[in-house]
């Protein structure tokens, strides 16, 4: 039975601790023709340190472009980008991630087309349309 109270105890301390968000989420704009990243965890905490990376066409990290300030924000160059579709990783660490799509053209990110979600969705969908053939 000391084990049980022991538990108990240990239990009823941990639910007492406040818990941490785990969902981010990120935003872009122009300020004065720089665009800025800006991301904070569901209840408003910055995202300090969280990696900004593209990812590549299979889904991997790619380039690396920098690190959001104690603000949660980063200024990104994209000028470099060609046109089209890339995606963008923000890394706060295992569980703590966010995905955009940047539809990017002649240099500039399209704001107004920016797609945001769970890249888990995608490969959800993916794999329930693999089926099965029968013979």
């Amino acid at each position: 039975m000391n084990g049980f109270l022991a538990a108990l105890l240990l239990l009823g301390g941990l639910q007492a601790m406040p818990a941490r968000a785990h969902q981010i989420e990120s935003a872009l704009r122009y300020l004065d023709g720089d665009l800025e990243l800006s991301s904070s965890f569901s209840n408003g905490e910055p995202t300090r340190g969280a990696v900004v990376r593209l990812l590549q066409a299979d889904g991997t990290p790619g380039q690396e472009l920098g690190r959001t300030d104690d603000q949660g924000k980063l200024n990104l160059d994209i000028s470099a980008l060609d046109d089209g579709v890339v995606d963008l990783q923000i890394d706060g660490g295992p569980g703590h991630r966010d995905y955009l799509e940047l539809p990017v053209e002649a240099g500039q990110v399209q704001l107004d087309d920016v797609v945001q979600g769970p890249m888990l969705l995608i490969l959800v969908g993916s794999l329930v349309s693999v089926q099965r053939r029968r013979d």
